[in-house]
């Protein structure tokens, strides 16, 4: 009796000298570098002086709405409903929930219940056998919290990549809808600038009938109409591909019918009211990739806790309650009915260096994932600056074809009125007209790049709608450990 009881004295010391050394065991917070510049390199683009929406810049959640297009609304709200890819980021986040919700369960006691038959050695009795076992692994020196640390980084990982899912969607939605229109513009203008060549040829061919024009001018303009009808060619096919990954994204079968056709009039939504006021810190928190990569740092955190805590004793409490009954001679037996109760221990000796082998490379694969958390912080300011960069040059690239505009709207008119006053031909008026088509053509071009730039740049800030139940601050219970930040320069 006084063995047994010292004995049981030795395993509580014993456990409770193991539940205190556990307790200092969890991995301490990954260190990330998130320092990032106080202010952009490149200037950010002005509003237009009293244009509406100059006072304030557009929210990053509903940026392209601010562009002032229902058509495009319209097409993003019915992309953001439909998208087949945004749907699979969806229940993917919801999967990582279920099971988060489950990761300590693997370090709560497990009962369970089983029935069987069996015989006796010499094969002459048959039994009945009813157990109720309880199993509880205790989780010590770090492996409860590397278990449930690892289920919150699935969370976070799957929060991100959704929210990178509609990021890229709107995106996508907006630059198709751009690429549309566009096609729609430049095919009007090439139709026109058709007719022009059409009627160019055709007096070029008098001219050399009656010995005022040489054969290689009329060379010279079929060449043109040639490469004109080359281009109409390569804007359909932009505006057939344009339309149907635009149908794709909706999840439509089939582009609109309207998506295909030609229209001079067709609205190309600008940007040229918007400002930005967003800083560089405001990436940590706007760009889904850093979520994605603070996700990998949490779940390579995790597994090294896991790597650490199996070079460790593993403790489990384990007991049974044990019902056995003699089928051959129909009576209970009493000698296997004595429940059991006490402690299990799984010390870990010698396996030629596999669990410190384990350690250590997840030691390693923690840094490599610290390393890609920064290295997305860097590509996250530098698609920033690229984007504020590429604004800054269309701009300038829309004004300097503003300028060419007006002169050869002006050359156009004096063409005009040289004509009508009969001092020069229609054949020579047609090449200022051609001209004047071919700079509303590079107009059309640079609007449209510069509405680019400006999806680049809201994409590259990782705007995109952000409903409340995908909020960090709303899982607050399967959100990971905090991380410390650098402080920015």
């Amino acid at each position: 009796m006084n063995h047994a009881a010292a004995t049981q004295r030795l395993s509580s010391l014993c456990l409770g000298a193991a539940l205190a050394l556990a307790g200092c065991s969890s991995p301490p917070p990954a260190q990330l570098d998130g320092s990032v510049p106080a202010q952009w390199t490149q200037p950010l683009p002005a509003a237009a002086p009293g244009a509406p929406g100059s006072a304030a810049a557009p929210d990053l959640q509903g940026w392209w709405k601010a562009w002032g297009d229902e058509s495009l609304n319209t097409l993003v709200e019915e992309a953001l409903a439909a998208n087949l890819d945004l749907s699979q980021a969806q229940s993917r986040l919801r999967q990582q929930r279920l099971l988060a919700g489950t990761a300590g369960a693997a370090f709560r006691p497990v009962f369970t219940a089983g029935a069987r038959t069996l015989q006796d050695i010499a094969a002459i009795d048959s039994y009945f056998h009813a157990s109720i076992d309880v199993s509880w692994d205790l989780g010590l020196f770090g492996a409860r919290e590397a278990g449930e640390r690892n289920a919150a980084a699935a969370v976070l990982d799957a929060r991100g990549r959704l929210q990178a899912a509609r990021v890229a969607l709107v995106a996508d939605v907006v630059h198709r809808y751009l690429d549309i229109r566009m096609a729609q513009r430049q095919l009007a203008l090439i139709d026109e600038q058709a007719q022009l060549d059409a009627r160019a040829l055709q007096l070029a061919q008098v001219r050399q009938q009656q010995r005022l024009g040489t054969a290689e001018a009329v060379r010279q303009l079929q060449l043109q109409a040639g490469q004109s009808a080359a281009l109409r060619a390569g804007l359909r096919e932009t505006q057939a591909r344009s339309a149907h990954m635009l149908a794709a994204l909706l999840g439509r079968t089939r582009p609109d019918a309207q998506w295909l056709q030609a229209d001079a009039t067709a609205p190309l939504p600008g940007p040229q009211a918007l400002g930005v006021a967003v800083l560089p810190a405001d990436l940590l928190r706007t760009r889904p990739d850093i979520q994605v990569a603070q996700a990998g740092v949490e779940r390579a955190a995790a597994e090294q806790g896991i790597a650490q805590a199996a070079l460790y004793p593993r403790f489990v409490i384990g007991g049974s309650l044990l019902y056995s009954f003699n089928i051959t001679q129909n009576l209970r037996t009493t000698q296997d009915n004595a429940p059991t109760f006490g402690p299990q221990i799984d010390i870990p000796l010698f396996d030629w260096g596999r669990r410190r082998s384990q350690a250590d490379a997840s030691e390693l694969a923690l840094q490599a994932a610290i390393q890609g958390y920064r290295q997305s912080v860097l590509d996250g300011v530098a698609e920033v600056e690229s984007a504020l960069a590429a604004i800054g040059a269309q701009r300038q690239r829309i004004a300097a074809l503003q300028d060419s505009q007006q002169v050869l709207a002006e050359h156009e008119r004096v063409q005009h009125q040289r004509q009508k006053l009969g001092l020069d031909s229609e054949f020579g008026g047609l090449a200022s007209r051609r001209a004047a088509l071919q700079a509303r053509s590079e107009q059309t071009t640079a609007l449209a790049a510069h509405a680019l730039a400006y999806v680049a740049l809201y994409k590259a800030l990782g705007g995109a709608p952000l409903p409340a139940e995908d909020r960090p601050e709303d899982d607050s219970g399967n959100g990971p450990a905090p991380v410390a930040q650098g402080a920015s320069s």
